[in-house]
């Protein structure tokens, strides 16, 4: 991915946390990498992510998990010129260890999303699909699991 392209896709997710989704730009998540493979978010451990015990709150950790899971979709439609009608249908989460440092939120599933959001052109239907998305600590262990019930439409 070029450093062009992920200038504009960090872009994006800052203009979405100030107009539609004010949590995200609470949280200020950001976008290390993002490829038609994989997508890295990262959102650091400081006084608006932390809880009473000075590890990341488990909503902050839901938010990296959305954003993970939710770029691709926006990424795959802007490569194909076409508007996604796009929601969270369902989220299942286990939450393994207290995550006291920075948080890394990775999604391998970018194949697959892509071709949910061609079957989504094809059909002219909402299309639904689970993708999994990892957050581990800055030590490389695992925090959190997450899977996250993705919903495109195409308007």
């Amino acid at each position: 991915m070029s450093a062009s392209n992920l200038k504009k896709y960090s872009m994006m997710l800052r203009l979405m946390g100030i107009v539609k989704i004010p949590m995200i730009g609470y949280v200020k998540p950001r976008l290390i990498r993002i490829t038609d493979h994989d997508v890295l978010v990262r959102i650091k451990l400081r006084r608006r992510t932390k809880n009473h015990l000075k590890s990341m709150y488990f909503g902050a950790l839901a938010v990296g998990a959305d954003v993970t899971a939710g770029l691709p979709a926006f990424y795959f439609c802007d490569e194909l010129n076409v508007r996604p009608s796009f929601a969270f249908k369902g989220m299942k989460a286990e939450f393994i260890k207290r995550a006291e440092t920075d948080v890394e939120f990775s999604c391998t599933e970018g194949q697959i999303i892509r071709e949910q959001v061609l079957k989504a052109i094809q059909t002219n239907e909402r299309q639904n699909h689970w993708v999994k998305v990892t957050a581990k600590d800055l030590n490389g262990d695992i925090v959190a699991l997450f899977e996250m019930e993705i919903s495109v439409k195409i308007k």
